[in-house]
């Protein structure tokens, strides 16, 4: 009767522990050196190599020629350890085992030296487990053990561990086993085995372990049965339940297509599979992509996981599956129309930076001489003037007048606007109040590299003319005011606006008046 793989394969030595380099060394070179402690903590995620390390570094410590970092196997000592019999290496169960009693019987049996071997070692596994009075009753043999006794603790969550415990002992943290290095390991056992196999099944066993070479082992021993010794893709994900690679690729072809008559179908199949998995096949796949390929850039990744992260949220609210999945595929066909931020500032900075259309006069001789002063004509500039004031009044009427009445152009040179002052009293006070109003109007018509400068006049403009028996009071100030506006300009119709609507797919725009 063959064993099971995991027993099989269970490493013998250090240098046939996986993934733990750092801690085979350091036992190895305190076993060399002879820099031995009394106690030893290990911890880590269950199936990375804590009892089997312990294991091997007990033998190490009884072998005949030892301490030693590379036991021979061949000493009675090696063999009974490799046989699980040693009578001088007690391992204890604290999930069974964990009461106070249990300890009293570890202390009972550390007062009498080794039975046959240099040292008494006591591995007491799930650690964690043991009662508070367990613990208290343990720590004083754990602090100051006899000399011929190793105590060596294993736990998958130290952080149960009391404090007085962890400060008594040398903390060796077992890490997650890296997916490749268990691939490897995989296909050495399936080489011994003579079983037939491809390496992307053996991604997929080794990603189902999630870090675990014993949990993994233990899959490959069902695959091995459930594929009849010929283990690929679609034995694997058949016995595991989990959807075909190539599938989620085919999906994510029509998400990007935007093909919504083809995704409905492969909703229905979808529907067959268990949702939170469906998601987590999706997020590996994502995390395969991205580093493979240029279609997935990291905007199109970051949306895509947002959109999966969402959906792993509902579906622990107990959402109904069918719909969160149907509601995930459908939000990233709507992800791949977004553009990326860059693209929508860049197409927004062009727009704004293309010249409107300016109604075009005939220059006069003197103006004509101007021109050759600026990289502007001057027809467009006395235009711009008028737009200007125009745009002000359109803004604010009194600010408007007042702008119009008292300001008189001067000149447009090298991007610097010129312009003459004859306000005074409370118009000249709300010019002062309003001047950012009107240099950021002053930006809009003639850009942003405007600079502005001011020119004190001689003489005080003329009063307005107010036509006699007709005055304009204060009631009817609003209405005539009205009169004389342009007529209001269509914020809808401008190129920014008109942009924006085309980018983000708006379809109705509300102006509130404020």
């Amino acid at each position: 009767m063959s064993k099971v793989l995991a027993l099989k394969y269970r490493p013998k030595k250090f240098e046939d522990v996986i993934g733990q380099d750092s801690i085979s060394s350091t036992l190895s070179l305190s076993l060399d050196n002879k820099r031995l402690s009394h106690a030893y903590l290990f911890s880590g995620l269950r199936g990375s190599g804590k009892t089997s390390t312990a294991r091997i570094f007990s033998k190490a410590l009884l072998c005949d020629r030892g301490p030693t970092s590379t036991p021979c196997d061949e000493c009675v000592n090696c063999k009974m350890a490799n046989e699980n019999r040693h009578i001088d290496i007690i391992e204890m169960d604290a999930a069974s085992h964990g009461g106070k009693e249990d300890i009293k019987d570890i202390q009972e049996q550390a007062r009498y030296k080794p039975t046959t071997a240099r040292y008494k070692i006591f591995i007491i596994d799930e650690v964690h487990m043991l009662s508070n009075s367990a613990f208290n009753a343990l720590l004083k043999t754990l602090e100051e053990p006899p000399e011929y006794v190793k105590f060596i603790l294993a736990t998958t969550d130290p952080l149960k561990l009391p404090a007085t415990v962890l400060s008594r002992t040398q903390h060796f943290r077992f890490k997650k086993i890296p997916l490749q290095k268990v691939i490897h390991h995989l296909e050495h056992i399936l080489n011994n085995e003579q079983i037939k196999y491809d390496t992307e099944s053996l991604d997929i066993l080794s990603r189902s372990g999630n870090g675990s070479l014993r949990d993994t082992l233990t899959l490959l021993d069902q695959a091995i049965i459930y594929s009849k010794g010929n283990i690929d893709i679609a034995s694997i994900t058949d016995m595991l339940g989990l959807v075909d690679p190539h599938t989620i690729e085919s999906i994510f072809d029509i998400i990007f297509r935007q093909d919504l008559s083809a995704l409905k179908s492969k909703i229905k199949m979808l529907s067959e599979y268990e949702s939170e998995m469906v998601v987590d096949e999706f997020i590996a796949y994502l995390k395969e992509k991205m580093f493979e390929d240029s279609k997935f850039s990291m905007v199109i990744i970051d949306r895509f996981f947002r959109v999966l992260n969402e959906s792993k949220s509902l579906l622990s609210n107990n959402a109904d599956s069918t719909f969160v999945i149907s509601l995930m595929l459908f939000k990233m066909v709507e992800a791949m129309k977004m553009k990326s931020i860059d693209n929508v500032i860049a197409s927004l900075e062009k727009s704004s930076n293309t010249p409107q259309t300016i109604p075009q006069t005939q220059p006069t001789p003197q103006e004509t001489q101007d021109n050759q002063k600026t990289n502007i004509t001057q027809p467009q500039i006395k235009n711009r003037f008028e737009i200007l004031q125009s745009k002000i009044i359109e803004r604010n009427y009194d600010i408007g007048e007042c702008f119009k009445n008292s300001i008189t152009y001067e000149s447009y040179e090298n991007s610097t606007l010129s312009w003459r002052s004859s306000a005074d009293g409370d118009c000249k006070q709300m010019l002062k109040n309003h001047y950012t109003t009107i240099k950021n109007i002053v930006y809009d018509v003639y850009g942003f590299d405007t600079t502005i400068k001011m020119l004190k006049s001689d003489t005080l403009p003329q009063p307005p003319t107010i036509q006699q028996n007709k005055p304009i009071d204060q009631a009817n100030k609003a209405n005539h005011s009205h009169s004389q506006q342009t007529p209001p300009i269509d914020i809808t119709q401008h190129p920014l606006v008109q942009k924006t609507e085309e980018l983000f797919g708006i379809n109705q725009i509300r102006i509130e008046d404020k």
